[in-house]
């Protein structure tokens, strides 16, 4: 064997302790000849989406796992499951130790691992000379997962400290008593050398202190980067079967997220054949009551159209649950609703009263909304009443339960001046500093020149503020930490927290996974957008006044929804011609 495989990468998905996005390290990782790398980021599969992306466009081997850091001294795993199962049994292993802890932790124990660890590939990363109960806690753990029947692995890691020959002399002892096989590795925590700099800097915003104060908290050396396979092997002369099992251990692993299948739920299907069976009955159905007079041929020929395509792209379901959900705001909690956006394009929309746009009366373009070309999710917005809005939230948990649905997640980035301030605390900066860099409009641009830095007060020949400008250039658009999206929710047919971990919101009664919609999009996972719009508040509380205020007004007992709401109100243009509004 000649080649070599990184088992222990951790991106920058491990919140502010890695200095490389993961499509950086799977581009280094290609480009130094590796056969393949895994990455493994702290209690979460957040990176793994980009890394696939990217591996799969560089066509580079990529290994889907998880850091396990545990809260009961256990050393951390690497784990890394074999199949499709085995990915199941880690992604409700992290929904685990999510659900149990506040938003942001993980708090995870050995014996969650191993009451999930069938299918799974365990590297133990231990730490050498860190006393006896480090030690005992190491032996405890390679007993038991050898007691499961697994195999196991040693990460014997690099450090370039004088010590890396006894301590590989130690592990190989150990591995032999154990049984274990020794896997080498730098742990790499950034791609390249030069972001050293910028992985200290994070490691003072972690921990909330200086460069100056921070001390052993910092690297010691820039060596923690992807390293070629050449370079492996004469680093692990004494221990060449380190670097061959890294390719053994890569050849066992057979998932990859393309494994995944996602499945719409079928709840909504319950009376007919199929879920395409079910939306051309309801949509044709819809058309009757929306046109008592007869469908216009209009409608009628763009409804069998729209229909052809939803049936060539499978997404019968998910118009289907949009439906649901609209029928639940609107006929049972009597909440304003209304779709938007490129699904207004939509005859089959407006049938289903997802829409108030009229396909009878007005020119739509549905291939805007989907088409077979593009192959693309349908993305259907709706809005309910922002101050309802959480009524039909809770419903969909309710219905389909909290291991089937939850909220998509935002990705939170360094952007603007909460890049400058963090970096600028890092370096030592005093506040009135701070704060003059944060508030200039162009420290994130070429256009920093010395005159600017000049009227701020500063020294453009610093080159200490020189380090500190260009430190916080590398790292916007880092990821800070993951928050919920506004609305789009994510549910299946089977269990949502076997295919991407589930963890705690913000908000009570939330949960969120762990990928934001580029994730999803990627995977060609489909969300739900409930949305919130104050107008339709404004309008609710408009028709309670109306009925209020002119008792008897409608003989015929309709009252004012969205879809009895004249098309055309003369009285409303001419309040618009004399200003005589608001907004």
């Amino acid at each position: 064997m000649t080649g070599f495989a990184e088992l222990a990468v951790t991106t920058n998905f491990s919140f502010l302790r890695s200095g490389s996005h993961p499509e950086e390290l799977v581009t280094e990782a290609k480009a130094l000849g590796l056969a393949g790398i895994g990455v493994a980021d702290r209690n979460s599969l957040a990176g793994v989406v980009r890394a696939h992306a990217a591996a799969k466009e560089a066509e580079l081997r990529l290994a889907v796992g998880a850091r396990l850091v545990f809260r009961d001294g256990t050393p951390d795993i690497l784990a890394y499951p074999r199949d499709r199962a085995a990915y199941a049994r880690l992604t409700r292993l992290l929904t685990l130790g999510n659900r149990r802890a506040p938003k942001g932790e993980c708090h995870l124990d050995l014996a969650d691992f191993l009451a999930h660890a069938e299918g799974t590939q365990a590297i133990v990363a231990p730490v050498i000379d860190a006393g006896a109960a480090a030690a005992d806690a190491l032996g405890a753990c390679l007993e038991a997962i050898r007691r499961q029947g697994g195999a196991v692995w040693l990460a014997a890691r690099f450090d370039f400290d004088g010590e890396d020959r006894r301590r590989l002399r130690l592990l190989r002892t150990l591995a032999a008593r154990t049984g274990a096989r020794l896997v080498a590795t730098t742990e790499p925590l950034y791609h390249a050398p030069e972001r050293r700099a910028l992985l200290d800097v994070l490691s003072c915003i972690r921990e909330k202190t200086t460069l100056d104060a921070a001390g052993a908290l910092l690297a010691a050396n820039a060596e923690r980067h992807l390293k070629p396979p050449r370079e492996m092997r004469r680093l692990y002369q004494g221990a060449p079967e380190a670097v061959d099992e890294t390719l053994r251990f890569l050849e066992g692993l057979a998932f990859s997220l393309d494994d995944l299948r996602y499945q719409y739920p079928d709840e909504t299907v319950t009376g007919y054949p199929n879920a395409q069976a079910a939306l051309e009955a309801l949509s044709w159905q819809g058309a009757d009551r929306r046109y008592p007079q007869g469908v216009p041929e209009k409608v009628k020929a763009s409804l069998l159209r729209e229909l052809d395509i939803v049936a060539h792209l499978q997404y019968a379901a998910y118009f289907l649950t949009i439906a649901d959900i609209v029928r639940y705001a609107r006929e049972e909690r009597g909440i304003l609703c209304q779709g938007r956006g490129s699904a207004a394009n939509s005859a089959i929309c407006y049938c289903l009263r997802i829409t108030e746009v009229d396909p009878a009366v007005n020119e739509l373009l549905f291939d805007r909304f989907l088409s077979v070309e593009r192959n693309e999710p349908p993305d259907i917005d709706v809005d309910f009443e922002h101050e309802r809005r959480e009524e039909v939230i809770q419903y969909v948990y309710n219905k389909y339960g909290r291991h089937r649905a939850a909220l998509a997640a935002t990705l939170i980035c360094y952007r603007g001046r909460s890049t400058i301030r963090d970096v600028c605390k890092a370096f030592g900066y005093s506040q009135d500093r701070i704060d003059a860099l944060s508030r200039t409009q162009h420290w994130d641009s070429e256009d920093l020149t010395a005159l600017n830095l000049e009227a701020l007060g500063l020294d453009p020949g610093d080159a200490r503020l020189a380090t500190c400008l260009a430190l916080a250039q590398t790292l916007r658009g880092f990821p800070r930490h993951l928050s919920q999206h506004v609305g789009g929710l994510v549910i299946t047919s089977d269990r949502l927290d076997e295919v991407v971990p589930i963890q705690n919101a913000a908000m009570d009664e939330r949960t969120v996974v762990e990928w934001d919609k580029d994730d999803l999009d990627e995977l060609k996972i489909l969300k739900v957008d409930i949305l919130a719009l104050g107008m339709l508040t404004c309008l609710r509380k408009a028709f309670t006044m109306i009925d209020a205020q002119y008792p008897g007004w409608d003989p015929q007992g309709r009252g004012l929804t969205l879809e009895t709401l004249p098309k055309e109100e003369p009285a409303v243009y001419a309040m618009l011609q004399r200003a005589d509004s608001l907004g």
